[in-house]
């Protein structure tokens, strides 16, 4: 009975969530940790591991994309999935001594009021709210002129009505950047750790899950005399198979018993990977950003229906000591995602 009240509970969430990138899909908990937290992330397909630009939410990506121009920079992103839901981050970055960058952040999705029923369906009257709350305590040192090391300590709780949990991550991460920085290169492990506080008890004792780990190596180049920036990231690398294991809907209809989805590998392949095109003058005033992550596009988009699943467009603008950002992605034909994003340059303001 707890089981099953808790399930309708997560399974009235997961719809927010279907737009994360979602390491050992149906495997892990906290899958909210997936989901692109700036505008500018989300433009870039959802993950950027290798660009190092100044841009502190990149550091949420990988820890030692952090950078000396993050210093004192305050910023704050709205992100609109579905109707009745909130989801924004606010980010600090400040430097300590020379080459030791710091950053803390703070990550806020709420599902919105949800009424609740029994298990037949009969609504009780009552409702309840889930949310999410996660903070990244992010370091990076730089080692070397082409090289920089990270780490992320990512405390996380969440609360679905009466249940919830706590856990402790962690981010690992290197960055190289070649000496004319045309050439960017990132590796980082993400979501390193376990539920301290698990959701429910268990036979034996309280059940505690693994976070959704996530290897992840990328690569940025931009030419030289051309405006343009390519990037390509590649993910989940820890496994090779990244498609849903259950589902209650495909059963063969004789034997009773599930029907596999068999996926080629090929497609797997280009499961893994992100495309992102940018365009990136060198006054550095604006950027535009379009990619392709074909993960997203397999599973969100519909065979009977034409859709833009999978692809994200962004744009960004500086204006004085202040940077704008707006992102859009399709998740299914009638629903769009929208990020919009602020950035500050405190210690220019306060001069």
């Amino acid at each position: 009975m707890q089981k099953l009240r808790f399930l309708l509970i997560v399974c009235a969430c997961v719809a927010v969530n279907a737009t994360a990138q979602v390491s050992n899909a149906g495997r892990s908990v906290f899958s909210f940790m997936s989901l692109p937290t700036s505008s500018r992330i989300n433009a870039l397909g959802g993950s950027n591991v290798s660009l190092s630009d100044g841009d502190i939410s990149m550091g949420m990506c990988n820890p030692a994309l952090l950078h000396e121009n993050s210093h004192m920079t305050l910023q704050l992103n709205y992100s609109y999935y579905l109707p009745g839901t909130m989801f924004g981050s606010a980010l600090y970055g400040h430097n300590f001594a020379e080459k030791n960058y710091f950053a803390v952040g703070l990550h806020y999705l709420d599902y919105g009021s949800m009424k609740e029923a029994l298990e037949n369906g009969s609504q009780t009257g009552r409702t309840f709210g889930a949310r999410d709350i996660l903070v990244d305590v992010m370091y990076a040192r730089q080692l070397h002129p082409c090289w920089k090391i990270g780490v992320t300590l990512k405390p996380v709780y969440s609360i679905y009505e009466s249940y919830s949990s706590f856990a402790i991550g962690a981010d690992v991460g290197a960055h190289y950047q070649s000496p004319d920085s045309a050439l960017q290169m990132g590796l980082v492990l993400q979501n390193i750790g376990w539920q301290l506080k698990g959701f429910y008890s268990e036979e034996g004792g309280r059940n505690h899950e693994m976070l959704p780990l996530n290897l992840q190596f990328g690569l940025s180049y931009r030419l030289k005399h051309a405006p343009l920036r390519f990037h390509v990231q590649l993910h989940n690398l820890q496994t090779w198979n990244l498609n849903y294991e259950w589902t209650s809907l495909d059963k063969d209809p004789v034997k009773g018993e599930i029907i596999p989805h068999n996926v080629a590998w090929y497609d797997m392949l280009f499961r893994h990977t992100i495309f992102t095109l940018e365009v990136v003058p060198k006054s550095d005033k604006f950027y535009i950003a379009l990619s392709y992550n074909h993960r997203r596009r397999a599973e969100l988009n519909l065979i009977d229906q034409r859709s833009l699943a999978g692809f994200a467009l962004g744009v960004g603008v500086k204006i004085k000591q202040a940077r704008v950002g707006f992102a859009i992605s399709q998740l299914t034909k009638s629903n769009f995602s929208y990020q919009l994003g602020l950035t500050l340059d405190i210690n220019s303001l306060m001069k």
